[in-house]
């Protein structure tokens, strides 16, 4: 796999042009064939994904996780999430893409669980859904754009629903730690401290703490440094930044320190991480 100067972000997997229409939609043969059913890892910063698979089936990639998407799954895909796909030739499904406004236009709190990857069954109410969008994106009429927004609001609350179902069992604790990772996200460059999280979770640095700890086993700061070097990992295998430039981009001015933090939390160094993703595989860009 061929390494980039930046993680590629595309508005549609090999575009960089506006987004087509209100939403889009198409079937997994029309992209995958292209590029040999090989989709290289990229991600998408004003959009999100919902792929289903009738037939066949795919090895999925997100960010560093390996796993598979068989017949009648549904995999969802947030903004900004690394992902690539290696599908059985002749894989028959849908890819649905929906552009932010969609997802920020409902009026509930409801994109705040559509934050992380979503997999689920393809039942009969959500082949449904989608089958509906399908062929309402092939059709003209005044209120087009109307009937694509609305079987869109609803399919994103099935999303939802069925991420909430999978974590219903989930303590109060864990949303909280949902709001910190978002912050995490939102703040990789600034080197935030422990106290600035918690000041902006509205609660004591120890409470943060506590429920950290209770949740994952790790300190807040541990915590943090995680994440941090989790993202550094994603630069580092899909990028053709510099290691110093990496640190610099997720808060560490000293290029060396940053290397010995990633040895100390990763268990190798920068360097030698980056060496596991150099292959001579061709990447179908």
């Amino acid at each position: 796999m061929k390494s980039h100067a930046q993680i590629p972000s595309f508005t549609l997997f090999g575009e960089n042009r506006g987004f087509p229409d209100v939403v889009h939609c198409e079937d997994i043969h029309a992209r995958a064939h292209l590029h040999d059913w090989i989709i290289a890892p990229h991600r998408h910063g004003q959009m999100v994904q919902i792929f289903q698979i009738e037939t066949g089936a795919a090895q999925t990639q997100i960010d560093s996780a390996i796993g598979l998407l068989k017949p009648k799954e549904f995999l969802y895909i947030p903004t900004n999430v690394v992902h690539g796909f290696e599908f059985d030739k002749g894989t028959k499904g849908r890819v649905i893409s929906l552009p932010s406004p969609i997802l920020t236009s409902f009026a509930t709190k409801i994109p705040q669980d559509l934050t992380k990857p979503i997999k689920g069954v393809i039942d009969d109410t959500f082949g449904f859904l989608t089958q509906q969008l399908a062929q309402s994106y092939q059709s003209n009429g005044t209120y087009r754009t109307e009937r694509l927004i609305g079987l869109s609001h609803v399919i994103l609350s099935y999303v939802a629903e069925r991420g909430a179902r999978n974590a219903s069992n989930t303590p109060q604790s864990h949303q909280v730690m949902d709001r910190f990772d978002a912050l995490i996200s939102e703040t990789l460059n600034e080197a935030w401290r422990p106290g600035d999280y918690a000041n902006a979770l509205a609660m004591t640095p120890g409470h943060l703490g506590r429920i950290c700890r209770d949740a994952t086993g790790k300190s807040t700061s541990a915590y943090i440094d995680t994440a941090v070097m989790t993202e550094a990992s994603r630069l580092l295998a899909f990028t053709r930044l510099s290691v110093s430039e990496i640190g610099y981009r997720l808060g560490y001015s000293d290029p060396p320190y940053f290397s010995r933090r990633f040895h100390k939390i990763c268990g190798m160094t920068p360097s030698a991480y980056r060496a596991q993703f150099i292959t001579s595989k061709p990447d179908p860009t």
